[in-house]
């Protein structure tokens, strides 16, 4: 009993509470259970409210809680004070003393120096983390990447390879820096980087001013030697920060891991000197024809003032920027102490070999004019020999792999058992782009490329006079009669003759006469401006009545690309064969644009392609599925009688453009492999069927726009039969040259209907074997003397 009782005695009573009882040990254990039940009673109320940790809290919405009261009725003390968990929950915040505006301002004091210790050390420490970053994530790049790198690839239009413009070995020889004279290394260090073998792989103050440049909309600068060999083996010539960045993380690992002279062996060996030539061995012998151990120290200035800029500083090309730039590496060489001024005084401007064409990966074979067309036009884009040689480019062009192909065939086949003189040349043009989707200039792709090389025309160019007599104030229309006898001086070939004929019917036999006169009527200057609108690139100087039947000189492509101008409703597109370049780091260069020029009206155009529309079939090359195609061939008759130099075919329909020639190199009479003389209606018609008939096999037949007439409508008449004597249909009433075009719905005519070959003049079946309709000999009305035709030299003056 003593033990509970000194157990329930040691409890210490509520604050406020008074124990009950007598001294006696009864009434003291009796007390003492009443304690303890009391206490009970308040655990119990406790654990029921909040825990013994807790302060208590009113909670949202519901009663006050109790405040504790004492045995004797009276109200507790509250604490004295808040608890840091009240404070922390929020409670009691409506009696915190409101902060003074010292303390304010003290307090914004505060925040903008912890703002300013933020940007600081984002200052200080970002570039150390981005450089870090790029330490631990830019793998160094060797000597083969450098390599791999600079290769330009060249793709058809489905991205399929065509050839690698710079191929890794041949024009790169790599030697040893023990082996590269030090005067040379001199040269190379005063033009590129006079701190090389002090700096750490990058120059402060030059990436300091590249920034500046950046910042000011300008371009890069400030590459040391280690800068300039990481941006050709890996980052390329991006001018860029991000680029500086990669180039400063790079020059300095780089640094770290090789030593200098294995870092400028690796450069001598990389760069570019221009001239096709990779490396400072390479470019010894394309510049000075010996190896670099030979160079003196004024050679070796030259070939290190060309490095910058070699394409351009050539001193084949430009001798005074040249010598400007080999005297500043002299002068540098002088003052960094490589050269006294004795020597420098000595100095003499070196003399060059002549600069030889590098093949530099292109094709042998007839892929090869492609390629050097391709070089030709990025040129005139803009896009230098150095970006070709060092930015990895990739270049993709308009040819279509499949079409080219069937061009190449098709040539091929026509040429193969004939005279082994005859030469051949054919280009296919999209007329809704300009570009170019077959191009083939013979079969030697390092000789000359025949697609370019410019001959008479003859009667291809009739179609320009047609075009210019519609443009005419009156308009010349289809349905205009002319005379189309022969007269003294000018004649028809076997079969074209006609006493009437329109100007559709004469486009169909090719009447020499009806177009001699025309062009006399228009004049022969509207005639040419006809054909330069169409897309004819030739001066066509001086022009008389004899460029209707083609007395100036025109190319294959020239030819191509002004019917797919006519195709195009006389929207002219720029031939071009380059679609897009890109550079290795992913940059475009060039992207073809689509967008044409009008030229002449649509209208005008279809009048032109309606003159055209049956001359394939009367020489016996039409299309397969009776697909309409607009057409004219030529023939260029020799001095020698009944012998012919030049032969064309050319022809189109609304999607495809195609122009084929056959001749000589030394513009020599052309015969088969039988003697018979070639026409254009012969090989080169073969020629220009096979490869369309089967470039459109999977194409839909397409139709021209519907023919509305400008001027007198063009007879249904076929050739031979007086327009005069047979009604000319009028489908619509013809409007006036001003009135606004009124669609009619119709259809381009079908072919004529056959006729008996032995009824028909120059119908189908007639023999070949004399001139060709168009052929012609003429004498005063082309600009002849007036002799017999037999006496017509038609190697100054053309003939058909």
């Amino acid at each position: 009993m003593s033990g509970a009782h000194t157990v329930a005695s040691s409890r210490r009573p509520p604050v406020g509470s008074r124990q009950h009882g007598s001294p006696q040990g009864g009434s003291q254990q009796g007390g003492s259970r009443q304690g303890g039940a009391q206490q009970g009673g308040r655990r119990r109320a406790t654990a029921g409210d909040v825990g013994w940790w807790q302060p208590p809290t009113r909670r949202r919405g519901g009663p006050a809680p109790e405040t504790p009261r004492s045995e004797a009725g009276g109200r507790r003390r509250a604490a004295p004070g808040r608890s840091l968990l009240a404070r922390l929950r929020g409670g009691g915040s409506q009696h915190r003393r409101p902060a003074t505006p010292a303390e304010r301002r003290i307090r914004r004091l505060r925040l903008v120096r912890n703002a300013a210790l933020a940007g600081l050390a984002a200052v200080l420490l970002g570039p150390l983390v981005a450089f870090g970053l790029g330490w631990l994530f830019f793998s160094v790049p060797t000597p083969t990447d450098s390599v791999t790198n600079q290769v330009a690839l060249v793709s058809y239009a489905d991205g399929s390879q065509l050839t690698r413009l710079v191929p890794e070995e041949g024009n790169r020889v790599a030697v040893e820096i023990e082996d590269v004279p030090p005067h040379v290394r001199d040269a190379v260090l005063a033009a590129e980087d006079r701190t090389f073998y002090s700096n750490p792989g990058f120059d402060l103050t030059g990436i300091l001013r590249a920034v500046w440049n950046q910042l000011q909309g300008g371009s890069g600068g400030g590459s040391t030697i280690t800068q300039q060999y990481v941006k050709n083996a890996l980052v390329g010539d991006e001018y860029s920060l991000w680029r500086k960045y990669k180039e400063v993380v790079l020059a300095v690992k780089i640094s770290q891991e090789r030593e200098k002279d294995e870092i400028l062996g690796d450069y001598l060996n990389a760069i570019y000197f221009g001239r096709g030539a990779y490396g400072i061995q390479s470019a010894s012998q394309a510049y000075f024809g010996k190896p670099v151990q030979l160079l003196d120290p004024s050679e070796g200035a030259l070939l290190a003032g060309l490095i910058q800029a070699p394409s351009r500083w050539d001193p084949a090309r430009n001798p005074d920027r040249a010598l400007e730039r080999w005297n500043f590496v002299l002068d540098g060489m002088v003052a960094q102490g490589w050269l006294t001024a004795p020597e420098r005084a000595a100095a003499q401007f070196p003399a060059t070999v002549e600069p030889r064409r590098a093949a530099a990966g292109v094709p042998a074979d007839s892929s090869g004019h492609i390629v050097t067309a391709v070089t030709a036009e990025l040129d005139a884009l803009g896009i230098t020999a150095e970006d070709l040689a060092q930015e990895g480019l990739r270049i993709t062009t308009t040819i279509d792999p499949v079409r080219q192909q069937q061009a190449v065939d098709a040539a091929q086949a026509a040429l193969e058992g004939q005279p082994d003189d005859l030469r051949s040349a054919m280009v296919a043009i999209d007329p809704q782009t300009g570009g170019i989707l077959a191009y083939y200039g013979g079969d030697n792709g390092l000789g000359l490329d025949y697609a370019r090389v410019q001959r008479l025309a003859g009667s291809t160019f009739k179609p320009f006079v047609v075009l210019a007599g519609l443009q005419q104030d009156p308009p010349v229309g289809l349905g205009e009669t002319f005379d189309g006898e022969e007269v003294p001086g000018l004649r028809n070939a076997e079969g074209a003759d006609c006493d009437r004929c329109d100007l559709k019917q004469a486009m169909t036999v090719s009447n020499n006469v009806v177009f001699n006169t025309l062009a006399k009527q228009v004049g022969p200057e509207n005639v040419a401006a006809a054909a330069r609108a169409a897309g004819i690139t030739a001066p066509l100087d001086d022009p008389n009545e004899g460029i209707a039947l083609g007395n100036k000189e025109v190319s294959t492509l020239e030819l191509a690309s002004a019917y797919a101008t006519i195709a195009g409703g006389g929207v002219w597109h720029q031939p071009h064969l380059v679609s897009e370049v890109v550079t290795a780091d992913g940059r475009v260069l060039f992207a073809a644009q689509s967008e044409g020029e009008r030229r002449f009206p649509e209208r005008v155009a279809r009048n032109v392609v309606e003159s055209m529309l049956e001359v394939a079939a009367a020489d016996d090359l039409a299309l397969p599925d009776g697909r309409p195609v607009a057409a004219k061939t030529g023939t260029v008759q020799s001095r020698f009688d009944g012998e012919n130099n030049d032969a064309w075919m050319a022809g189109f329909t609304p999607t495809l453009s195609t122009s084929v020639w056959i001749g000589t190199d030394m513009n020599s009479p052309i015969r088969t492999a039988s003697g018979a003389p070639i026409s254009g209606k012969t090989l080169p018609g073969e020629v220009w069927r096979e490869f369309m008939g089967e470039a459109l096999e999977a194409e839909p037949v397409e139709t021209f726009a519907p023919y509305r007439p400008i001027g007198e409508a063009a007879s249904d008449a076929p050739p031979g039969v007086d327009p005069d004597a047979t009604p000319t249909p009028t489908p619509e009433p013809t409007p006036a040259p001003s009135a606004p075009p009124t669609p009619d719905g119709g259809v381009p005519p079908p072919p004529p209907p056959a006729e008996d070959p032995a009824t028909t003049p120059g119908g189908p079946g007639t023999d070949t074997s004399p001139p060709s309709r168009d052929s012609l000999l003429f004498g005063d009305g082309g600009g002849g003397t007036g002799d017999a035709p037999a006496q017509q030299d038609c190697s100054v003056t053309p003939c058909g």
